[in-house]
């Protein structure tokens, strides 16, 4: 086969890396955007973040003019500060080198005491840090509160509810194998503080030289049922409840008849037959409503109290205000620091010069002004995005959900003229702060349901117009699901049962038989 050259011309598609990195960035979540843009700050010597404002030229003027007037009055005193500040300003570089995790952190803190402007006299009865403010580093306790001290990761527990039992059991004085039983029972509670482990087990996981008997696992068993929180270590709903019962003072009202249904008649009170439950306990409504009042006081899930969970804090993308009857939208300005090129080193860049150090500076250059260019597009893309979508939806934000009216991606791109890829990535993992709530852009696009004037409504119109009837109805007789869609039917919204029972059981609204209620 013989080999030639051959010339084409066709045309394909490509995506440069910078349009590559402006589809990334517009995808990312805000935390994720945070960690990247930490990333570039730490990479990249030529990006620097606006929070550190050099404005070093006034404070230095401030500087001269405090010397020279302490100098006229002192020279060795003036001296003598000067050194003192020196030293001090040199233990600060040192104590406080990781204060900051990027580059412009120690610069920011000299800065800080040079830019201050320090005046005669401080006021009476006041602080030095109530006019300064001290470094992290030798802040003193009596210092101001920072507003970003995140009180719950420092002072909440990681403790769960067996550390929790086992703090209780140390306090407890057992012998060497009741406390390994003890032990062993605690290891077979779960979360909610139900025991998983059988007696059976325990003995027969126990030594047998030991000699366990069935009595004495049950006796550790009776003091372990004693613990914090009430209700821990029972086997099953009943005994969780009498374990509660059981702790409540004797002289508590309409005790004794809650122990009966309890224990006789759970299962007429798990289905709500009311007649049947008064009929038996030869109660009278009103008695029985206080009986009840007593039991929905008990926790069928004691353990679920001291289960440690992390808090987890939504950060909205957008804040829509209304302002003098007029909705604005605009950017968070919390969930990106500002970025810029750093002057003093764009400043060393020569032309003509093709070194490598010079080619690295413009290299990381043309990097920092495209990750600028990739924010600023995200940025634009996200506000245009959000604002579309409250001139849409301005019902909901006036209305309530019942307002909210069908939309779909596609609604959007051709109203800013993007594709529904785009919209998708926008709409994604970010969140609008709104003065009903925090809700994810995707909460916005819904699907709808014809009505009888030949209009839509969507989905969470639907939901809301459903939540609100099930608030309004007689809890002695619910609402069945087919009642509902009638209901929705004479207000000219056409949705079968079904379609109900979808929208109910997606709201976790439990079925009209188990939504029947005494009291």
């Amino acid at each position: 086969m013989k080999t030639s050259l051959q010339i084409k011309m066709g045309q394909q598609l490509t995506m440069t890396p910078q349009l590559q990195q402006a589809i990334r960035l517009l995808q990312l979540s805000t935390l994720d955007l945070q960690q990247e843009i930490q990333e570039a700050l730490d990479s990249n010597p030529m990006l620097e973040s606006e929070e550190f404002d050099d404005n070093s030229d006034s404070g230095n003027e401030s500087d001269n003019d405090s010397r020279s007037s302490d100098s006229d009055n002192n020279d060795r005193d003036s001296h003598d500060n000067r050194e003192s500040s020196s030293d001090n300003q040199d233990y600060d570089n040192s104590y406080d080198d990781n204060s900051y995790d990027d580059q412009s952190g120690q610069e920011s803190l000299d800065e800080q005491w040079s830019s201050e402007k320090l005046p005669d006299d401080l006021p009476v009865d006041s602080q030095w840090e109530d006019t300064y403010q001290v470094s992290a580093g030798v802040a003193s306790s009596s210092g101001p509160v920072d507003e970003d001290f995140d009180y719950d990761s420092r002072y909440a527990t990681s403790d769960n509810l067996q550390d929790h039992l086992l703090w209780q059991l140390n306090l407890t004085p057992m012998s060497d194998a009741d406390r390994e039983v003890a032990t062993m029972l605690i290891d077979g509670v779960d979360d909610d503080g139900y025991l998983h482990t059988t007696v059976e087990d325990v003995i027969e996981a126990m030594d047998p030289s030991l000699e366990i008997e069935e009595e004495e696992v049950m006796a550790v068993l009776h003091r372990l049922q004693q613990f914090d929180p009430a209700g821990v270590f029972c086997r099953d709903l009943r005994e969780c409840l009498l374990l509660q019962l059981h702790q409540l003072p004797q002289g508590t009202p309409w005790l004794t008849e809650a122990q009966l249904i309890i224990r006789d008649h759970i299962d007429l009170l798990g289905s709500r037959d009311y007649q049947s439950l008064m009929r038996r306990t030869k109660l009278k409504e009103d008695d029985l409503k206080s009986v009840m009042r007593l039991i929905k006081e008990l926790n069928p899930k004691p353990g679920a109290g001291i289960a440690s969970e992390e808090s987890e804090y939504v950060i909205p993308d957008v804040i829509v205000r209304q302002i003098r009857d007029e909705w604005r939208v605009e950017l968070n300005p919390e969930i990106a620091p500002k970025l810029r090129v750093n002057a003093d080193y764009a400043s060393l860049i020569r032309r003509s010069d093709s070194s490598a150090d010079n080619t690295f500076l413009k290299d990381h250059l043309q990097e920092a002004r495209w990750f600028i260019k990739s924010l600023q597009s995200r940025n634009d893309t996200l506000l245009k995005v959000a604002t579309k979508i409250v001139e849409f939806q301005i019902d909901f934000f006036e209305e309530g959900d019942e307002g909210m009216k069908p939309l779909v991606l596609h609604d959007i791109a051709e109203a800013v003229g993007m594709h529904e890829s785009t919209i998708s990535r926008v709409t994604t993992q970010k969140y609008m702060h709104t003065p009903r709530g925090i809700f994810e852009l995707k909460y916005f696009f819904s699907s709808h349901v014809s009505t009888d004037s030949g209009g839509e409504c969507s989905s969470t119109a639907i939901r809301a117009m459903i939540k609100k009837l099930i608030a309004d109805e007689n809890t002695r007789k619910p609402l069945s699901d087919n009642k509902i869609a009638t209901m929705l039917g004479e207000k000219g919204i056409k949705v079968a049962r079904r379609t109900v029972a979808k929208y109910r059981e997606a709201m976790l609204i439990p079925p009209s038989n188990e939504r029947k209620q005494l009291i």
